[in-house]
């Protein structure tokens, strides 16, 4: 490629990107904005299928048929998510296969918040209310990603997702209009889940390594922060009608803001589970790596089948 050409090819890129538009798999793109993606997409993709652990950890002890089937419906959700999104990462070039061993080997990250046991039933419901929602917060602005089979995928991710985020506040909603011991169960589990709640967002803006550019390009639309004081401002409300109270003593409204103040997160907390040290890290990827080596024969048979059909369909006069 001539350095002219290469200039024109950047230019009509920006354009894009400038104009709001959609950058498709055969357009031009520079390689470090197909990096970004490949990265954000598949820590993205990691994230749902390493999801699915907290979670699947209830579907044999749910208090009844109609919770274990909700639940059970749930984790299939997430499976799916993560299949648009590895989908997504191919149109970009990357191999699904390799994504996956970059996960098991730590060369790649999922969501921190998956890393936090879940201790009661009640955990499931906060789940869906706290990162859920969190969850929704991040990504209603990522339908509207500068890349398009991405932006696409999220359309129906969130629809799903928030349709996980009211299941988990109909759960809550339901248990605090139960026993003390219930009520009691809620508080404790929103205790546990709050702060790394507000983590799923990232550090905070100015110790974002990758915020400014994926603004620049569209991918993102709002900065770590943004999304959480929206958060923060969307959740509180909720909190005071579902009757359980927020660890967080600097929460008040401000008034010449319009929006809630908040405390901050311990960001050394946030670092050490991203580093592989949170409650269950080593645990999730042993998971992983054995629901991947355990599924190793299914694709081997897949492929064996797919060369077979494909031979087949060669051999036909």
């Amino acid at each position: 490629m001539t350095p002219a050409t290469s200039t024109a090819l950047q230019h009509d890129f920006d354009a894009v990107i400038a104009a709001g538009q959609r950058v498709e798999p055969r357009d031009w793109m520079p390689e470090s904005y197909r990096n970004t993606l490949i990265r954000q997409i598949a820590q993205h993709a990691h994230s749902e299928i390493i999801g699915m652990q907290p979670e699947g950890n209830w579907l044999t002890r749910a208090p009844s048929l109609r919770r274990k089937a909700i639940l059970m419906a749930k984790v299939q959700d997430e499976a799916g998510h993560g299949l648009y999104l590895y989908s997504a990462a191919e149109t970009l070039g990357a191999d699904r296969a390799d994504l996956t061993t970059k996960l098991i080997e730590g060369r790649q990250k999922y969501s921190s918040i998956f890393n936090y046991p879940t201790l009661t039933f009640a955990d499931v419901g906060v789940i869906g209310w706290l990162v859920d929602g969190a969850a929704i917060c991040n990504q209603v602005p990522l339908c509207r990603c500068s890349y398009g089979p991405y932006a696409r995928a999220m359309i129906r991710v969130c629809k799903e997702e928030s349709f996980h985020q009211r299941q988990g506040y109909e759960l809550l909603m339901t248990m605090m209009r139960g026993t003390d011991a219930q009520r009691a169960m809620v508080q404790e589990s929103v205790d546990r889940w709050w702060w790394p709640a507000l983590m799923m967002f990232g550090p905070p803006d100015d110790n974002s390594p990758n915020t400014e550019r994926s603004m620049a390009w569209g991918i993102k639309r709002h900065t770590n922060d943004e999304l959480r004081q929206r958060f923060v401002d969307m959740t509180v409300p909720q909190a005071d009608i579902l009757g359980v109270s927020l660890p967080d003593p600097g929460i008040s409204w401000n008034e010449q803001r319009k929006a809630y103040d908040f405390g901050e997160p311990d960001w050394s907390e946030f670092a050490a589970v991203l580093s592989g040290n949170g409650p269950c890290n080593t645990e999730r990827i042993t998971i992983r790596k054995a629901a991947h080596d355990e599924g190793s024969w299914v694709r081997a048979a897949a492929t064996a089948y797919a060369h077979r059909h494909d031979s087949e369909e060669e051999a036909k006069p």
